[in-house]
């Protein structure tokens, strides 16, 4: 059971369950990949990406949940797309409790650039105050205090140590249920991603727009960054960077 209540549904609802999950992660093209998906004919998405269902609104019934796809015609894929879902340290037994066997979609970005684009996301926002590299030295504290705002908005470097959170999913799931994408092919060489994740999610294949949907993206604050800050959350994050690219084996460049 999750959240005290049965995993199996009535037939009327569960049919109504995601199929798919993307898992995250923020600053990473996730929006892009919902707006991406969202044109393919054979996929259902809610009408709003972030549904929060497994991190922020656990309380919710099972029954809540499958009404945001309530409205998806019979044999569409279902999913949606919350980044929040891979760094909340409580969603992936969440997610095994009640959807063990969904497919589940992982976009991982420069670790550096990643960390950047969220600390100038979120002083666009309004939800950090402090310059760059003063958010930085000021994250371990915060996390420390257990406040789950300071978990969602203020975990910079955190969110981009990927290897702790793909290992709390390759402990529940196996490895046949977990993709994981480069964010810069995502941008830079689309049509191989296209296709491999239209296979992984035993899509029809239909081909690659020809505008490709380019959303939420950064306004290059980043570009302008002290460069001894970014030299730190280099050596930050340096152990990351070569984890990812020794176990997924992409060739990923990210130094």
């Amino acid at each position: 059971a999750y959240g005290g209540r049965s995993a199996v549904l009535p037939n009327t609802v569960a049919e109504r369950l995601p199929d798919s999950l993307g898992l995250g992660t923020q600053k990473g093209g996730t929006t892009t990949l919902h707006q991406l998906l969202g044109l393919h004919p054979d996929v259902h998405l809610p009408d709003r990406k972030e549904v929060h269902y497994f991190d922020l609104q656990p309380e919710q019934p099972a029954s809540w949940y499958a009404e945001q796809f309530s409205s998806a015609r019979p044999g569409q894929h279902c999913g949606e797309i919350t980044p929040f879902y891979l760094f909340h340290p409580e969603v992936p037994a969440r997610i095994r409790a009640l959807l063990p066997e969904a497919k589940l979609l992982v976009l991982l970005r420069d670790p550096v650039e990643r960390a950047l684009s969220q600390v100038f996301h979120a002083r666009k926002r309004g939800f950090e105050r402090l310059e760059p590299a003063a958010a930085i030295a000021a994250e371990d504290r915060r996390l420390a205090s257990g406040d789950p705002e300071c978990l969602q908005k203020h975990s910079y470097v955190a969110r981009s140590r990927y290897l702790e959170q793909l290992e709390r999913y390759d402990a529940l799931f196996p490895a046949h249920q977990l993709l994981v994408m480069q964010s810069e092919a995502l941008f830079q060489n689309p049509e191989p991603v296209w296709q491999r994740l239209q296979d992984f999610l035993g899509l029809t294949p239909v081909p690659l727009p020809e505008v490709m949907p380019r959303a939420n993206a950064g306004d290059a604050h980043a570009r302008d960054v002290d460069p001894d800050l970014r030299k730190q959350l280099r050596r930050l994050l340096t152990t990351t960077a070569e984890g990812v690219r020794e176990r997924y084996g992409f060739g990923w460049d990210w130094s």
